[in-house]
């Protein structure tokens, strides 16, 4: 990357009518100012406008990208969860909106590739909050006092959270076996009786060949912050609706820092990319069954995006644990910890050892 000074990004909407900041309205998709009520359009000038461009992958790793590809902005690092958020530069102390740990803000600035794209927000707060205690309340193990908790505590955090997504072209030649059943006739002895029966074999074939597979917006998340199996099940998220990145569409909202690294998104981008090479290889060689031998891929024209999608966080510490529940911004998909409610667990063996009690007396009775 270029060792250019980069002057750390700071970002204010004041308002026409009153000079207080405006926010991004989910509702509306416009700038709204909680103050006076007025509300505005998002400025389509200025030098975020235009297509979603993509970066070289080499250039990047060669450390080549120009200026305009990078960014320096102010961060808090959580020292309990270690994420890296941005705040507004007049907040002095916060919570952690990952972990609710109460945590010092720091002036450290993180200097990084500037975001490409996005996806802006389409709930709001109170429909996410809906969607959450909706979800809580199809659990039944979870404890009351955390679902009362959630639906009345505090607002949610609307988190803009990084992703990579790599685009590449592979094509691949294998080697490998082709296999085909057939079934021969045996006589065998069962419970002392002979029968015939029809065993399955295989007849194997060795084959070769070559498969092609472009691969368009390869999804890796670039966040340690929340357990990965939780923001993976807010998928699908649908890319064909990123806007070109505007700092507008993040007023009222935090971002987080990508903490997986360029390199390392590719790295679990092409473990995508072979698993589904090695499916297409199987597909190539057909018959009833398939054995891959070697696998050689050639790749081409890798290039990357850091995007930013947007997740409704919220992190309650309850009876001394930390639970936490995500909701993805655009569809209301709900994902998070599962809490469980000790008495409720043995309320339920209870209840199901009388039934079955109950049961075995009516059975006993009726011979």
């Amino acid at each position: 990357m270029s060792n250019t000074a980069i002057t750390p990004a700071e970002h204010r909407f004041p308002c026409d009518n009153c000079g207080s900041d405006l926010r991004f309205d989910p509702g509306d998709d416009r700038m709204k100012c909680d103050h006076c009520g007025h509300s505005e359009a998002i400025a389509s000038a200025g030098p975020w406008q235009g297509s979603i461009r993509e970066l070289d992958f080499q250039q990047a790793v060669n450390q080549q990208l120009t200026a305009e590809d990078i960014e320096e902005t102010r961060v808090n690092n959580c020292p309990n969860c270690g994420a890296q958020t941005e705040f507004d530069p007049d907040i002095h102390a916060a919570e952690c909106p990952f972990c609710a740990s109460p945590v010092v803000t720091s002036t450290g600035a993180h200097r990084h590739i500037k975001p490409r794209g996005l996806l802006p927000f389409a709930l709001d707060e109170g429909k996410a909050r809906e969607a959450m205690t909706q979800w809580l309340g199809s659990l039944w193990f979870a404890p009351n006092g955390l679902k009362d908790y959630a639906r009345k505590g505090r607002k949610m955090n609307g988190i803009y959270v990084p992703y990579w997504t790599f685009d590449a072209d592979t094509k691949t030649r294998y080697t490998g076996q082709r296999g085909k059943h057939y079934y021969e006739t045996r006589s065998v002895m069962r419970d002392g009786k002979r029968q015939t029966v029809r065993v399955r074999k295989t007849r194997w074939t060795a084959v070769s060949g070559r498969v092609a597979r472009f691969f368009d917006d390869v999804l890796v998340l670039a966040s340690k912050s929340l357990p990965k199996q939780y923001t993976d099940a807010l998928e699908p998220w649908d890319l064909s609706a990123l806007e070109p990145y505007k700092p507008a569409y993040l007023a009222g909202f935090r971002a987080e820092g990508y903490q997986v690294e360029l390199v390392d998104g590719f790295t679990e981008a092409r473990a995508y990319m072979d698993r589904m090479i090695r499916r297409d290889v199987k597909y190539d060689i057909g018959g009833d069954d398939q054995r891959v031998g070697t696998v050689d891929t050639d790749i081409s024209a890798v290039t990357f995006k850091h995007i930013l999608l947007p997740v409704w966080l919220a992190a309650y510490k309850y009876r001394g644990e930390t639970y936490r529940f995500v909701v993805n911004g655009r569809t209301g998909r709900v994902q998070g910890e599962r809490p469980y409610s000790a008495w409720k667990i043995a309320f339920a063996v209870a209840v199901g050892l009388v039934i079955a009690l109950g049961a075995g007396f009516v059975i006993a009775n009726s011979q």
